[in-house]
């Protein structure tokens, strides 16, 4: 059955790629919309082909995936009200993939012509598509893995590259230090150390510069068929995911300055029932927010449909009816199995990272669904200092020794020509050199053996001494009341450490200098209201059951009184 051109205008109207369209244009839009119905495992467009046309999915589920020599890539799945296509017409390239029907599918098809008609008709929307195209382009780069298999990337952006600017400022006024060795240098002393001091600054100035670079670059936000992400990473040091489920979503707000709204960056908030969950400094924020609300409208509808479907469910199962399964939003039809096997990383692989110690010097990882939160890096410089100068010291001593013995014919490390003899000088820094780098070791497993966690139902304080015993200190999140941080003291404020202060009843738990106290703060809140949810949630399902149980009783009993009526009106028949 054809679809009615206002049935197909109300679709639009909700899908983000068509914020700020008019009614004409709306109409127009739908005009050029052409059905097209595909079958269950029928194919859309083959990998590699010339673009020909956009595709709306108004009923249905559709795979994407990329063939390569070595393997199968799945670029998307795809259900009612999302959308594809528009990369390749956009950037005017052959197809990245293959897209294949998982359900029987109607689509609503833009032809190239009405493509090109659609942004002559409408140029601001250029926007909303660029936005969604960056999205995939980012999102099919960087494969994310811990996504999940049944997961879609809607929007996937970076902050804005003025961001990264406005931290360049001060690496390159401070060229200005080399730039000054080298003139004097030239025109005023010649020596040797002014060329020598610019070159190590320009050195170090090169690496700051890189270094900021990296850093802007591995802050990413994220909005998926199923959650928001806040992913931000600094190397080594700092790696942190937050995110909420999409369907706990209150609300989605802007925040732009002066300069953003010049420049078209800001701030899109999202408010959840856990928490916030800021995409700072993004561009074009305000389709951003859209994009946002959009999936956020649609979970919710879903979300309505399926508790409606769950409480019909639970009144079929009262009933020993049978029960229907119904597909949430995000979730097609199942995919094929795979007989493949699954690859494992090797043994010899496993022990060579656990032997690195690849987390060991982290202030914060996940591992599974814990955090774990480590001191702050300036608490073991200021408890390992001596160590590391004593260890560096002895060590260039005993480097310097060798040097020196190379240069004297007479005299060596080891000697054999009078029987076994070993260089006074060299050994005393050797033997020096190794009690104090054993002791910075000590110390830096000692640092590192101190963790704070927080899992989804508890929150662990572990210190551990290297060789020794192991404390643990728990609290279950139920249990919390109340949390605060503190940073103290110049060095507290200046590199952002302190201490979360946790009341749990009648125990107290406190993570002692951790980096940005106020995240792990907000961390500890995410990971107690997601519980909170959790148990609501189960409150509500059983509340259902019971009302369930109620209408079930109903429906029986309404049936017996029918047939009581039925019979007393048959026995006065009688009478």
């Amino acid at each position: 059955m054809a679809i009615e051109p206002a049935a197909k205008i109300a679709f639009l109207k909700k899908i983000h790629l068509f914020y700020g369209l008019k009614d004409d244009e709306f109409t127009a839009l739908a005009d050029e919309l052409k059905e097209q119905m595909v079958p269950k495992d029928g194919v859309i467009f083959e990998q590699d082909a010339k673009a020909a046309s956009f595709y709306l999915i108004y009923g249905g589920s559709v795979r994407i995936v990329k063939k390569t020599p070595k393997k199968e890539i799945q670029l998307a799945l795809l259900v009612r009200n999302d959308y594809f296509g528009e990369l390749a017409l956009v950037t005017n390239r052959r197809r990245s993939g293959t897209a294949t029907a998982l359900t029987d599918t109607t689509l609503l098809v833009l032809p190239r012509s009405g493509f090109d008609k659609l942004f002559k008709r409408a140029p601001h929307i250029k926007t909303n598509f660029a936005l969604a195209v960056r999205s995939r382009q980012l999102a099919t780069q960087l494969q994310f893995k811990w996504l999940r298999s049944d997961e879609v990337v809607y929007f996937l952006a970076r902050k804005h590259p003025i961001v990264l600017w406005e931290k360049l400022v001060q690496p390159l006024l401070g060229s200005i230090v080399p730039i000054a060795l080298f003139y004097i240098w030239l025109f005023v002393i010649h020596s040797l150390i002014f060329p020598l001091g610019g070159g190590l600054a320009m050195l170090a100035l090169a690496g700051w510069i890189i270094w900021l670079w990296i850093d802007w670059g591995n802050d990413y936000y994220i909005v998926t068929n199923q959650r928001v992400v806040w992913l931000e990473k600094v190397v080594g040091i700092y790696d942190s995911r937050q995110e909420s489920p999409i369907g706990t979503i209150l609300s989605v707000g802007i925040e732009m300055t002066q300069l953003g709204k010049v420049f078209d960056y800001g701030n899109v908030i999202v408010r959840t029932f856990v928490g916030r969950v800021p995409f700072n400094h993004v561009r074009h924020p305000n389709e951003a927010a859209k994009m946002v609300e959009e999936y956020w409208n649609r979970t919710k509808e879903h979300a309505q449909a399926q508790e409606k479907e769950a409480l019909k469910n639970a009144i079929r199962k009262r009933l020993n009816l049978p029960l229907k399964q119904e597909r949430g939003f995000g979730e097609p039809a199942p995919l094929p199995k795979s007989n493949a096997p699954v690859p494992k990383p090797s043994a010899g692989m496993a022990a060579i990272l656990k032997f690195l110690g690849s987390n060991t010097l982290k202030l914060r990882y996940e591992t599974g669904d814990t955090v774990i939160y480590r001191k702050h890096w300036v608490v073991l410089v200021i408890n390992a200092w001596i160590s590391v100068l004593g260890s560096l010291g002895t060590f260039f001593l005993f480097i310097g020794r060798l040097i020196q013995l190379a240069f004297l014919p007479d005299e060596a490390f080891i000697s054999l020509q009078n029987g076994f003899a070993v260089d006074a000088w060299a050994m005393v820094f050797l033997i020096s050199f190794l009690p104090l780098f054993g002791w910075f070791v000590y110390q830096v497993m000692d640092w590192s053996n101190d963790r704070f966690e927080v899992t989804n139902d508890q929150i662990i304080d572990v210190d551990r001494k290297p060789f020794g015993t192991e404390t643990r200190n728990v609290a279950p999140l139920d249990g919390i009341l109340g949390t605060q941080y503190e940073r103290k003291g110049i060095l507290g404020n200046l590199f952002n450490f302190g201490t979360v202060h946790i009341t749990a009843g009648g125990n107290k738990l406190a993570f002692e200098d951790v980096m940005d106290p106020a995240t792990v703060q907000s961390d500890i809140d995410r990971r107690r209201m997601v519980r909170k949810v959790k148990q609501e949630e189960g409150k509500l399902a059983a509340d259902r059951d019971r009302m369930a149980e109620w209408i079930a009783t109903y429906h029986r009993a309404a049936d017996e009184f029918r047939r009581e009526d039925e019979a007393n009106k048959r026995n006065q028949k009688k009478e």
